[in-house]
């Protein structure tokens, strides 16, 4: 379900009586969903308009809400939500805090900031509540109506504001409350979450640089070398694996198997969510036979993650549900060890959420058959990314 978001929040005389409103509307109706207001006594107005969106939030969450988009005409937290000012404020950062925890529970979540004028609904609530807490009766008038037409339709232009799309991160810990602060200090494994992942042997496709998604191609029989080479190096990088979590195509659940016979035979257990990424059309041709054909598809597909193949799967709809499953992972099998076998897509979102970087990095990163990333995660939300496609287990064994 896709949902939008206005929050706002005020007081007057900053610090002075305050309060907030949020309003929860249907993406594509522009029907209202939900509303929220409340009377916060004496705040500031920072606190209020955070307090607004913690609450519209929440009851995007509470009525199922998979992808959402916030709209407040605060600059300030739309840029702090964003990452690209500092909370110098010490009173801000719980609130902050607060409000990525929620984000973590959507697939996607979008920050726009809009003109005060095109958040009536949200300020007409943030005021009845600014009159509650001045102890004043609340105004009898209800907020403007949903307009009939979409809600997407009152999306501001580029020249009005900024729009940012927040990738929640896979790897944070709901509960963590703020970021950890950085340092250089070596971090301990003792209370860490690992997870190694593999990427699953060769095939013929791959071998042939063909797009290769959703087919299910057997492994080579380099594939089945690699995949018993990459099992000995993951017995040497952890001795201990508690589970291994895998595609459901053949190629990964054939890594996989070799991989548990040599640590122990620890469960294998098949997850849809982790599969590869669904091309489409351009199922089993060459790079060279896409461009030929899709050249004008090709160019918008690899600058946009929003965009899929033709009749395919788009790399943000990938990323949403490769979120589920490594968020479930991490609360399962927290401070133990996990393999995730999957394909080049899968991983290389992993990768690029734990490291903090933007949609190029799936362009610029090769992952290698039977390559392995190793991802530690800790109780406070630090993550660490110790390995990044280690092939030394290859040696002598011919790759693509």
């Amino acid at each position: 379900m896709r949902v939008v978001v206005e929050a706002d929040g005020g007081a007057r005389g900053n610090p002075g009586p305050a309060g907030y409103g949020a309003v929860v509307l249907d993406a594509d109706t522009g029907t209202v969903l939900a509303e929220r207001g409340e009377a916060l006594g004496v705040a500031t107005n920072n606190v209020a308009e955070y307090q607004g969106l913690i609450a519209g939030l929440r009851a995007a969450a509470e009525i199922g809400a998979t992808s959402v988009d916030v709209r407040m005409d605060s600059k300030l937290v739309v840029e702090q939500m964003c990452g690209r000012w500092q909370i110098k404020n010490p009173g801000l950062r719980p609130l902050a805090a607060q409000a990525a925890t929620l984000v973590r529970e959507f697939d996607s979540v979008r920050f726009s900031w809009i003109p005060r004028e095109q958040n009536k609904r949200a300020d007409a609530l943030a005021n009845q509540a600014m009159d509650q807490a001045a102890g004043k009766s609340a105004k009898a008038t209800a907020a403007p109506p949903a307009p009939v037409a979409s809600a997407a339709s009152a999306a501001p232009t580029a020249s009005v504001g900024s729009v940012v799309e927040v990738q929640p991160s896979m790897f944070a810990v709901a509960g963590a409350g703020d970021a950890p602060a950085a340092s250089w200090e070596p971090p301990t494994t003792a209370t860490a979450t690992r997870l190694i992942l593999v990427r699953h042997g060769e095939t013929g496709l791959n071998k042939q640089s063909r797009y290769s998604g959703r087919g299910d191609v057997a492994l080579s029989e380099q594939g089945a070398a690699q995949a018993t080479a990459a099992a000995a190096r993951i017995a040497v990088i952890r001795a201990k694996v508690d589970v291994i979590v895998c595609s459901p195509l053949s190629r990964c659940v054939d890594t996989a198997r070799a991989i548990a016979a040599e640590v122990g035979d620890p469960p294998v257990r098949a997850e849809a969510d982790l599969i590869e990424c669904d091309f489409g059309e351009w199922e089993g041709r060459t790079f060279a036979e896409v461009r030929e054909r899709w050249p004008a598809e090709l160019t918008a597909w690899l600058a946009s993650t929003e965009l899929s193949p033709p009749g395919g799967e788009s790399f943000a709809q990938v990323a949403g549900r490769v979120r589920r499953v490594v968020r479930e992972l991490l609360t399962t099998y927290r401070g133990k060890t996990v393999v995730v076998v999957s394909h080049v897509s899968p991983l290389k979102i992993m990768l690029r959420d734990a490291l903090g970087a933007g949609d190029a990095l799936l362009h610029r990163l090769y992952l290698d058959p039977t390559g392995i990333s190793v991802i530690d995660t800790w109780p406070d939300g630090g993550v660490a990314v110790r390995t990044v496609n280690d092939t030394a287990h290859l040696a002598g064994i011919a790759t693509p």
